[in-house]
């Protein structure tokens, strides 16, 4: 998965969520705001009290247009009688005790919502039609009032934090099932390549051999076909390497883990290794405890697969007569299984040859250090590469014990 890609998605993603809570936030003030000051009637009952007027015999009104439909006013005086009005409802009372006018500043007149100002000659009533305003008597202490923004912040952060965690799990599904993706599409070009490379591959080995036990043949040209037969074999092998290493990588191989006692488990690969061949011309010796080793849970075609890569290596990269050593030991919670020979890391950072390694056990001779790391790490264990105490390469798998 792409680094950069990642860190592009999450940010739009951030700042996509920071925008729609930062939206909603001005939203929701801006129509609280606009509702509350320009909705709440104050305004226009000064324009309708100043556009009454009294000439010291009458009352005068030049506002009517200031009253939409269905609205009215009147005037109460000090003595709670009304001396004014326009538009009153017939269901409103002409008169009204201190009481009643406590009552209806605040909330409704006779169901009618209204709004109160008051003049040097009495209390001015503007009145909306029944059902056209909510009203609603809200108090706090000025504690709480001060808490307002915190609350406020509490919960943009809440509604930011909620979109991002969606986000966050859209985003992982969405880069997961790319992933799964690329990887489906490079397990199966690998597996064409793989097969199409097997039969032509079984065909030149099976030749190979042929000559290389011809008797009819030079010595040069038998010699010549072994090599053949060798390399054919090292092909194989990397092609089998490459699949495991793939597979391995994709999570797509799966462990069959038993139960293994690692003593019968190391000689038996030793015996195989100096049977089939390959250690001719080296000194091979194990070093096992006298004690008995920890038993452990592992898959022992994958644990082979690792220890044979190891023994293989030694051979193929250093000269006949180098020593190999093959070995176990119990460190711990953790059984080690190592493998030494002639391979030296005297500068693992700059190699300045084919056979050392890169500075995360690659090796410019193929997947086999790799391919043993990638098994240990399905273990659960991890692998080192140190110099051993014939300065020569000594790889350690730490395996955890059943």
């Amino acid at each position: 998965m792409n680094v950069r890609s990642i860190l592009k998605g999450s940010g739009l993603v951030t700042a996509s969520a920071a925008l729609i809570a930062l939206v909603t936030l001005v939203g929701i003030l801006v129509f609280t705001f606009y509702n509350i000051s320009d909705r709440d009637g104050s305004a226009s009952i000064r324009e309708i009290s100043a556009a009454l007027t009294w000439d010291g015999t009458a009352y005068s009104f030049s506002g009517e247009d200031l009253l939409d439909d269905g609205h009215w006013t009147m005037l109460v005086n000090e003595d709670g009688q009304v001396v004014w009005s326009i538009r009153k409802p017939a269901d409103v009372p002409e008169q009204y005790s201190l009481t009643d006018v406590a009552s209806f500043t605040r909330w409704y007149l006779s169901d009618y919502p209204v709004q109160s100002w008051v003049r040097d000659d009495g209390l001015l009533v503007a009145g909306a039609p029944k059902g056209s305003i909510w009203k609603h008597d809200m108090a706090m202490d000025i504690e709480t009032l001060m808490q307002i923004p915190l609350w406020f912040g509490g919960i943009f952060l809440l509604a930011l934090g909620c979109v991002l965690l969606l986000a966050y799990f859209v985003v992982c599904r969405w880069f997961r099932q790319a992933q799964q993706t690329r990887d489906a599409a490079r397990s199966d070009w690998i597996n064409g390549v793989s097969h199409d490379i097997r039969t032509p591959l079984s065909m030149v080995m099976g030749y190979a051999a042929q000559m290389e036990g011809a008797a009819d043949l030079p010595p040069e040209r038998r010699r010549q076909a072994g090599i053949i037969r060798a390399q054919s074999q090292a092909i194989r092998d990397l092609v089998n390497d490459l699949n495991l290493t793939m597979r391995l990588d994709c999570a797509m191989q799966a462990l069959r883990k038993e139960p293994l006692q690692l003593e019968a488990f190391l000689r038996q690969i030793a015996a195989d290794f100096l049977n089939g061949g390959l250690g001719n011309g080296f000194d091979f010796e194990m070093d096992l405890p006298a004690e008995p080793l920890p038993q452990i849970d592992a898959d022992p075609f994958l644990l082979r697969r690792a220890v044979n890569n190891l023994l293989t290596n030694c051979v193929r990269h250093n000269a006949p007569g180098c020593s190999i050593c093959l070995g176990a030991r119990a460190e711990g919670k953790e059984v080690v299984i190592f493998v030494e020979g002639g391979t030296t890391i005297s500068n693992p950072v700059q190699p300045d040859s084919a056979r050392q390694l890169e500075p995360d056990g690659g090796a410019a001779h193929g997947t086999g250090l790799k391919l043993v790391s990638q098994i240990a790490a399905a273990h659960g264990g991890t692998v080192q590469f140190e110099q051993g105490d014939s300065q020569n390469l000594c790889v350690s798998i730490y395996l955890p014990i059943h």
